[in-house]
């Protein structure tokens, strides 16, 4: 198993798209996320994250320059009693709606697919961190086109139990820039996750996002024991 410091994977592309880190502090007592957004057009650039009590949701930050709202005004981050529920898009609420009617995430995530943004097919990357008595334990799914065909939709899932200290997995929506862009493709990346505060992880992922490309940052920490819990937003539009 490869794994990669933060900065050296954020630095191995200029363009990630949007991705999702979720994984456990070095002392085991914290469930870690994080969720980022870059742009490449102006209608993409033109965004901020904005906390909405425990979740939180994108937002213009110049209503009069928004373009097409629909994929890219959504909430990335809601949660549901002991869930925290993290995407790229609208299905975070079919995550919620669904699993809040019994549903498992994998469920909830057949009822959907890759988004309509037609030549890229961008990819749905979702993630899901449940809080139990003995733990921690997360998930996380990509659905994309079937080498760029929109008629074919192709769904995994990737389940990580009693996952170890001091370690994350990553997904993002793209390998690179391109026209159309490439998608993501293979496992989660596996990260360090080094011993270090909520600020300090949220300025190391901040500063090795590409500057010119980089739109807006979450970063969360939740007390495994406890389930409080701390976060960090940084919009490059102030």
């Amino acid at each position: 198993m490869k794994v990669s410091t933060i900065a050296n994977e954020l630095n191995s592309l200029a363009y990630h798209g949007r991705g999702i880190i979720i994984g456990k502090s070095a002392d085991g007592k914290k469930a870690v996320t994080a969720y980022f957004i870059m742009g490449r057009s102006v209608n993409s650039r033109n965004r901020v994250f904005v906390a909405e009590g425990d979740a939180m949701r994108t937002k213009a930050f110049d209503e009069s320059k928004m373009v097409d709202p629909h994929l890219i005004i959504y909430y990335p981050v809601r949660v549901l009693g002991n869930k925290t529920i993290v995407t790229n898009g609208d299905q975070t609420d079919t995550i919620y709606d669904l699993m809040d009617k019994q549903m498992t995430f994998e469920q909830a995530l057949r009822t959907r697919e890759f988004e309509d943004d037609k030549p890229n097919f961008t990819p749905r990357i979702s993630g899901i961190i449940r809080l139990e008595k003995e733990g921690m334990n997360y998930a996380m799914s990509i659905l994309k086109s079937a080498e760029g065909d929109d008629s074919s939709c192709e769904r995994f899932t990737y389940a990580y139990s009693n996952p170890l200290a001091g370690k994350a997995k990553f997904i993002h929506t793209y390998n690179g820039d391109g026209d159309p862009l490439p998608s993501f493709e293979g496992e989660p990346k596996t990260l360090e996750l080094p011993e270090m505060d909520i600020d300090a992880l949220t300025d190391l992922i901040w500063t090795n996002l590409n500057e010119d490309n980089k739109v807006s940052l979450f970063v969360r920490y939740i007390d495994i024991a406890t389930g409080e819990t701390e976060t960090r937003i940084v919009n490059k539009n102030v």
